[in-house]
């Protein structure tokens, strides 16, 4: 179901079936999920996160968007708001989160990524392509196995690649939704 930092280490990923977790590494501990606690403690986490703003949008039972740009006057700086967060999550949940602050979703979930586990990262505006265009194309939305072998064979690698290359020529190696799509991404956009 999911795979700890030690286990990713090992070559272990989420969602990979257990008798192949267990082929890779006969030495690993294997837990019983217990679905109830889960989802007990990622609705006390969503509260927490509605007592910041009324803007939350949940991905999962543990991953949410946040838009505390109403907030801040009242409750303090993106950043702030952040590490409030996270100190209340931890003291009254015993569990870490890990923060992605950006100007858009798709650039805080990266960011949020980056500063995994229990870590807060925060993207300004103006260094979003600085942060941005290193990545590997992977890094994007989107780009799962067969479109970044795809944009491999076009030399393709990083998201600065992808964003060099015109918006015509993805829109014919991949399609017009996902070629106009990677393109606007491969700028933060």
């Amino acid at each position: 179901l999911s795979a700890n930092y030690a286990a990713r280490k090992l070559g272990i990923r989420a969602a990979m079936p257990v008798s192949r977790a267990k082929r890779m590494a006969p030495q690993a501990i294997f837990v019983h999920p217990h679905h109830e606690k889960y989802s007990e403690v990622s609705a006390n986490v969503m509260n927490i996160f509605h007592t910041y703003t009324p803007l939350v949008e949940p991905l999962s039972l543990d991953e949410a968007f946040l838009d505390v740009t109403g907030s801040q006057r009242l409750k303090g700086s993106g950043r702030e708001i952040a590490q409030r967060i996270r100190e209340e999550v931890a003291v009254t949940q015993g569990i870490t989160c890990s923060v992605g602050i950006a100007s858009t979703k798709f650039i805080a979930k990266l960011a949020s990524q980056h500063c995994k586990p229990n870590g807060l990262l925060e993207i300004a505006p103006d260094r979003v392509l600085e942060f941005l265009h290193p990545l590997p194309v992977s890094a994007i939305w989107g780009v799962g196995p067969k479109t970044a072998e795809s944009l491999e064979r076009l030399g393709l690698r990083t998201v600065e690649d992808l964003a060099q290359t015109p918006r015509s020529t993805l829109i014919r190696a991949l399609g017009e939704a996902a070629g106009a799509s990677l393109y606007e991404l491969a700028w933060g956009r």
